[in-house]
Formats: structure tokens, sequence, C-alpha cells
């Protein structure tokens, strides 16, 4: 039986940690190193994430620096930087390539707080299937005979409260990301 809840808390931990990785991507008006995190650059005939070829910096608030491995690269990291549709231009001066992170307008920045909604339902969406997955392992449990019926309301009303905790960490996870984007 614990072994549910542990197996179904671990998965419903993933889903936060993959929205986390997402929200990371949403660009606040900053200049952060994990808006490129999703770029994957074609290096000699392999799709590379331009993290694994290059050191990514940031000089100044609204500034990226890319400084390549292989200089070579250059034209193909701004070629997979323009596929990303960053919104953003990439500069080269031959050895780095310099993205300026534009101000975000305040329909933009409204725009992406709807964004960050979306994700964050969309999480909440997962986390719940997660629970009706337990439920339905929790239930199967107990029409074999492993579990007491006094088990499975105990089994299902922690299963609820885990639920209960992460839809509130999705909810403070959203919101902190909402209230950065909406920041002047």
């Amino acid at each position: 039986m614990i072994n549910v809840q542990e197996i179904f808390e671990e998965k419903m931990k993933k889903s936060i940690s993959v929205l986390k990785e997402s929200l990371n991507t949403v660009r606040a008006g900053r200049a952060n190193p994990a808006l490129l995190d999703k770029v994957v650059v074609d290096y000699y005939g392999n799709p590379t994430p331009l993290k694994n070829m290059s050191n990514i910096s940031v000089p100044d608030p609204r500034t990226l620096m890319i400084s390549p491995f292989d200089p070579k690269t250059i034209p193909n990291i701004e070629k997979a930087i323009n596929i990303a549709n960053l919104g953003i231009n990439p500069n080269n001066d031959g050895k780095v390539i310099r993205l300026g992170v534009p101000q975000i307008t305040e329909e933009r920045r409204k725009e992406l707080a709807k964004i960050v909604k979306k994700m964050g339902e969309d999480d909440k969406v997962a986390i719940r299937n997660e629970r009706r997955d337990a439920n339905d392992v929790l239930k199967k449990l107990e029409k074999d005979g492993e579990i007491t019926e006094d088990d499975l309301k105990a089994e299902l009303d922690v299963i609820q409260k885990m639920t209960d905790k992460h839809i509130k960490e999705i909810d403070a996870i959203c919101y902190a990301k909402e209230m950065e984007i909406m920041e002047v």
C-alpha cells in the first residue's frame, strides 16, 4: 500500500519538475540562459542541444552571450535560434553570438501570463490523472482482496491529500511566474 503512495508521489513530483522546466523557457523580459534550453542546432547532421555545444552567459540583465566551442557553427546556431521562434534576433561578431532580450509590452506580458496559467492547468490535469490511476490501483487491490475496505478508504484519503498538496504547489509556482512576468 505504501508502495502505491510512493509511486504516485514520485510521478506527481516529476510532473511538477517538468512544469518548472517549461516555465523557465517562458521569457519574462530578463536574460536567462534557460530561454535557450529548447534550442537544438544541426551540428554536422546531428541535432544537438545548444547548451552542449557552447557556453551561455549573461553579461548584463538584457543580454545573453553564446560562445560556441567551434566558431564554425555560428551560422547553424543563428539558424536554430531563429527557428526556435524566441522573438530575439541573434547578432554575431565572428566569435560570439549576442542576443538582446527586448523589453516586453504590457499586452505581451498578459499573453505570457495566460500561457503560464494554461501550463499550470495542464499540469493540474496531469496530477489529477495520476490521482485517478492511483485510485484505480487501490480499488483493484481491494477487489482482489489484498487490502480491506477500511484500508482502501484510508489510502484514497492519503492520495487525495497528496493531490491537494501538489495542486497548491502548482498554483504557487504559476503565481510566482506570473508576478515575475508582470513585473516591469
